[in-house]
């Protein structure tokens, strides 16, 4: 056990701790291992504390804690505690932010880039989680400008904001594909335009038609598309008149194929479909192209 009077020379605490003594001299200079005296040749001496002293702002150190840190912790500003807690968080959020840099390259490395997604991957791996949720509140706020808050449909803005707070910790593929496939969708200028017509028309009454049924859309339009049966042909007018019947005046069904149109738009589909992968739900089958074809059907009989 170390006697509590005896003095150490900075070469002495140096061999003692394994600490250079460059390197306690300049802790010392920096005001956190202080001598407790000086010999008669101006030498600093240090007691047996200093050893548990440098130890300490050793460990400080080796963990990432800058000077100024360490100092408070010695100075018992702050405790020991506070300032791990505030450094695992911060470990956590560059580990989050590895990941997402390693899912990236690995994007790369799998499929290859043009310089334009590199660019833009590269960019959204360095944003933080509020500056990508920044992109999609931006292009929501354009999309909705205008509209009134109450107006029917207005509901819809704060769903198309549901992005989640970062990637997953360990991001799949096809998250990190959706991300970049997100990013530039909402930054194309059509799609923009496109999002922010439907919005208007919505908000001016022009409700999503209550009909027809979209299970009987999904069953017989789907069916339709995928047997490849045009919807202008007589069988396409069977499978036609299955979803809206027969005997729809002319005018009718295109005033429906209108209002259809206006809310049918594969982009905007897949808006929807990658905020459920980023989100981690379940994946839903595209309705659009069966909706295509009935719009279709309708104005072959118009």
């Amino acid at each position: 056990m170390s006697d509590p009077t005896e003095m150490l020379t900075i070469g002495e605490l140096a061999r003692r701790t394994g600490v250079s003594v460059r390197t306690i001299r300049f802790w010392s200079d920096s005001g956190m291992i202080a001598p407790t005296g000086r010999t008669a040749g101006g030498f600093r001496l240090y007691d047996a504390g200093a050893e548990a002293r440098v130890g300490l702002v050793r460990t400080l150190r080796e963990l990432g804690l800058d000077l100024d840190t360490v100092c408070r912790v010695l100075e018992r500003q702050v405790t020991v505690r506070d300032v791990a807690t505030a450094h695992v968080r911060a470990l956590d959020a560059e580990i989050r932010t590895l990941r997402v840099r390693r899912a990236v390259l690995d994007r790369v490395a799998r499929e290859g880039s043009t310089t334009e997604e590199m660019r833009v991957m590269h960019e959204l791996a360095r944003m933080s989680a509020d500056e990508r949720q920044g992109i999609i509140d931006d292009f929501v706020r354009e999309t909705f400008d205008g509209v009134d808050p109450d107006a029917p449909g207005a509901h819809i803005a704060q769903a198309m904001r549901t992005m989640p707070a970062h990637l997953p910790a360990d991001p799949t593929p096809e998250q990190v594909d959706a991300w970049v496939e997100l990013a530039e969708l909402v930054s194309d200028e059509q799609f923009r335009q496109r999002t922010h017509e439907m919005a208007l028309a919505g908000a001016q009454g022009e409700q999503q038609p209550e009909g027809p049924d979209p299970a009987k859309v999904a069953e017989h339009a789907g069916r339709a598309v995928g047997e490849h049966i045009a919807p202008g042909s007589a069988a396409g007018t069977e499978i036609l008149h299955r979803i809206v019947g027969p005997h729809l005046p002319a005018a009718e069904r295109a005033r429906l194929a209108d209002r259809l149109a206006t809310f049918t738009d594969r982009r905007v589909e897949r808006y929807w479909q990658l905020l459920g992968v980023l989100n981690g739900r379940p994946p839903f089958p595209s309705q659009v192209p069966a909706f295509e074809w009935l719009i279709a059907a309708l104005r072959a009989r118009v």
